[in-house]
């Protein structure tokens, strides 16, 4: 099985260009880190179901041309893939606008063979997600995926959750939402939130008190990506503050904290410590943000 499972939501993208119309293209959190995982040479699957459209058909092309593993996207006949619209303003600040309520990935965990699914996550070293993907679910698939990762904890997998907290998922129940989160993070070992996420979900102020807070639900390794500011890496006792390299002017922040997690966890896997980790982090987000969309084309990944 792939050393890294990311699970969530692979969606149609629409970014306007500088000319005021729109690019196709194909992204979602979980799928960007995916891809510049892949990108990095990791061994890595996606999990999701698509629906049997030609926009679905894309997904699957892209992830294995990507060479991401598939075995674990899920086909429902009849449904298509959701979509999401990106508008970006002048400092390349975004919002997104989503048609996504029927689209077969939130029932992941609740289609017929969702346990094969479920079975493969198991086997992997690594499993990523997010707060994203936790909205998607039920509360029945919510509670298979957490049995997932349970089994998988047992097993020697490490869990690894970025929060990417967006209100509009969550229809505005903020109680559900740190509810499910906590029952994410009491399973996380590894934790990269957004700081402006976290202070809009819990209030918190300031990435010192972000990275407190996790560690009460025993994550032993915080980076709290913080933008411009850099972002601060905590292990145990050890804390960090690692800047970025360099300020950098955003065409779109789309996809900044999916890319740095992607090089985060590439350069852990590969044995760096977790500052070098952040710096190669900060690295691949820089060059993110300097073009539109989530997923940079291959020539300017290098």
């Amino acid at each position: 099985m792939a050393k890294v499972v990311s699970i969530g939501e692979v969606m149609v993208e629409l970014a306007r260009g500088a000319d005021g119309r729109f690019g196709l293209s194909l992204g979602g959190d979980t799928f960007n880190t995916a891809v510049y995982l892949a990108r990095a040479g990791v061994d890595t699957a996606y999990a999701t179901a698509l629906g049997d459209d030609r926009y679905s058909e894309a997904i699957l092309a892209s992830a294995q041309g990507e060479g991401i593993e598939t075995a674990l996207m899920m086909r429902v006949p009849g449904r298509t893939a959701g979509l999401y619209l990106i508008d970006t303003d002048a400092k390349g600040e975004r919002a997104f606008t989503y048609w996504r309520d029927n689209a077969p990935a939130r029932e992941l965990f609740e289609l017929p063979g969702w346990e094969s699914v479920a079975e493969r996550m198991i086997e992997a070293s690594l499993i990523y997600l997010s707060g994203i993907t936790l909205s998607l679910y039920s509360n029945t698939g919510l509670g298979r995926l957490f049995a997932t990762l349970e089994f998988a904890r047992e097993r020697g997998a490490r869990i690894v959750f970025d929060g990417n907290f967006r209100p509009i998922n969550w229809k505005g129940d903020v109680a559900r939402a740190r509810a499910v989160y906590a029952q994410a993070l009491k399973r996380a070992s590894i934790a990269l939130p957004t700081f402006d996420d976290e202070v809009m979900l819990w209030g918190d102020g300031s990435p010192a008190a972000t990275a407190e807070r996790l560690a009460t639900f025993g994550v032993q390794e915080i980076v709290v990506k913080n933008g411009a500011e850099g972002a601060l890496v905590v292990t145990g006792d050890a804390s960090q503050f690692v800047p970025i390299p360099q300020p950098v002017e955003p065409v779109d922040t789309t996809a900044a904290g999916d890319s740095f997690n992607a090089a985060y966890l590439a350069s852990r896997l590969g044995g760096e410590a977790p500052a070098v980790a952040a710096e190669a982090g900060h690295a691949l987000a820089g060059r993110v943000i300097r073009h539109r969309g989530a997923i940079l084309p291959r020539q300017a990944n290098a």
